[in-house]
């Protein structure tokens, strides 16, 4: 039986790539390196914010020790937190199906993202008393596409429900291939929302959905006969 819902952030529920990728684009431009909307999102996008500015600098030849890569860090945060005053960051459907399932189960995220990105948008949505555990961005020693950020995630929800969740229990909803990765190697079921890559290249999940306007219980329980 599904006892609990784990959601990937971006890309998932916070329509947030365009701008992490302007964000990246406007801080990387003043370093006289040029990111183009097709290599982030064929190359960087499966990794947390360090991992992009790591990646970018292996493939650029650049030696960014990490107090530059904090540095940077810190400038493309502060451009992100700009970027989205001008927008609205949740996903058609997204508010109301985390709604919908946390009736029913404990909810919990394991995202790429920084802490206080994930926050700051639950918070402005009226969302964020509705997770149990929030894994972000350095709280487990790897990203994705290792396991680490699922396990730690359904650690901390079986804690703070109080249910002694095991992972094959837990549906993990993911948008890309890593996140698809990561949950699976954590022995999550997994379901797939064709937000930021076509059906066609998620097909490793167990369910494929077009977005989070259906997403219920009912649907989540198919996977288990599928």
């Amino acid at each position: 039986m599904i006892r609990a819902v784990i959601f990937d952030f971006d890309g998932v529920i916070a329509n947030s790539e365009p701008l992490h990728f302007a964000a990246f684009r406007d801080i990387l431009s003043r370093e006289t390196v040029a990111l183009t909307e097709r290599d982030y999102y064929q190359r960087y996008l499966g990794f947390d914010d360090a991992g992009v500015f790591e990646a970018v600098a292996r493939d650029q030849g650049i030696a960014w020790n990490r107090d530059r890569i904090r540095e940077l860090l810190e400038r493309k945060a502060a451009r992100l937190e700009e970027l989205e005053r001008l927008t609205s960051m949740l996903f058609p459907g997204a508010e109301a199906a985390i709604r919908r399932l946390s009736a029913d189960v404990p909810l919990g995220i394991a995202s790429g993202a920084i802490r206080p990105e994930i926050e700051r948008v639950l918070e402005r949505a009226g969302l964020r008393h509705l997770f149990g555990a929030i894994v972000a961005a350095g709280d487990t020693a790897r990203g994705k596409p290792a396991p680490d950020p699922y396990i730690r995630a359904v650690s901390l929800l079986s804690a703070a429900s109080g249910l002694p969740l095991e992972p094959h229990e837990c549906v993990a909803i993911e948008d890309s291939r890593w996140g698809l990765q990561s949950a699976r190697s954590a022995g999550l079921r997994t379901v797939a929302v064709a937000h930021t890559y076509s059906a066609d290249e998620l097909l490793e999940a167990d369910l494929v959905i077009p977005g989070l306007e259906g997403l219920s219980l009912t649907n989540l329980h198919s996977i288990e006969s599928a």
